[in-house]
């Protein structure tokens, strides 16, 4: 996505076995002048919500007018067109079929497990990175 000047958020899950890619379409249509001014004028940018999983709104008037049409009319903004979102789904099964990214099992065979990683980390360097199970790393 980066290579194609794609703004994105990622969620990282489950430590890393479950990655979730928010793609930011706000940004981009507020820089291109896309964006209706009833919603500029909110000082709220929309895309906030899926971090957030509430909805902000900043004025007294869009508190009292709020409604689910105008929470739906808001998420528009903030979201991407069917062709749109085919485009990006492309570039993403396009990085995951060349290799760019790696798959669970890849992922699982490249990371270092050890048995008792407290002990370990106690015993031996401060600095040194922690290996839990199922793939997390911890550094200090």
């Amino acid at each position: 996505l980066q290579d194609n000047n794609i703004p994105y958020n990622v969620l990282i899950a489950d430590c890393g076995k479950r990655v979730f890619l928010f793609p930011q379409c706000y940004a981009e249509k507020q820089a291109l002048g896309e964006v209706d001014q009833e919603i500029l004028d909110t000082q709220v940018n929309p895309a906030v919500w899926e971090i957030s999983g509430h909805i902000v709104l900043k004025r007294k008037q869009d508190f009292d007018r709020a409604s689910e049409d105008y929470a739906w009319k808001l998420l528009a903004e903030v979201s991407l067109s069917e062709e749109r979102f085919e485009e990006v789904e492309a570039y993403i099964l396009e990085a995951v079929a060349s290799g760019e990214v790696q798959t669970e099992e890849e992922e699982e065979a490249a990371v270092v497990v050890d048995e008792d990683p407290l002990h370990h980390s106690l015993k031996n360097n401060h600095d040194a990175p922690v290996h839990l199970n199922e793939g997390c790393l911890v550094l200090p």
